[in-house]
């Protein structure tokens, strides 16, 4: 029987953070998506807005209504950078994340690795043992055929 792979323990926790690190990219991908898509949105937004703005002012505006527009706008493009900032944020923690994922998965590959040249050499070892008991049967009947047709 062959012996157990000594490191399988490590192997076990290796697969479980690489399958938690994989999750955890996944979510860190999603999250990046949807910031895009909230910055996406807001910036149609205000394109939308300022052409309301740029209609309503050619046919002419008064001056409060002009102000609120310009308000308006205003907090339109801080709301936009903030979405960039939290885009650019988002970014950032998906890079730290899929460094992340790449490092488990490097790791998982070394014990896998180790865990194959394990099987290997204990299937080996197993094919030695099994010809040496066949050749020692082989040799023991070969032996007993001689020993029977001798005079």
């Amino acid at each position: 029987m062959s012996k157990l792979f000594p490191l399988q323990t490590l192997l076990d926790l290796s697969q479980l953070r690489m399958d938690e690190a994989s999750r955890k990219l996944g979510e860190l991908l999603a999250s990046e998506q949807e910031a895009n898509g909230r910055l996406t949105l807001l910036q149609q937004y205000r394109v939308e807005y300022r052409e309301r703005f740029m209609a309503a002012a050619s046919n002419g505006i008064d001056r409060n209504t002009l102000n609120n527009y310009q308000v308006f706008l205003q907090r339109l493009d801080e709301a936009v950078l903030q979405a960039q900032a939290l885009v650019e944020q988002s970014k950032q923690h998906t890079a730290r994340g899929q460094q992340e994922w790449l490092d488990k998965r490097g790791r998982l590959k070394a014990y896998d690795t180790l865990s194959t040249r394990h099987q290997v050499r204990e299937q080996h070892i197993e094919n030695r043992k099994e010809q040496k008991l066949l050749d020692e049967h082989a040799a023991r009947k070969h032996g007993n055929t001689k020993a029977s047709t001798m005079p």
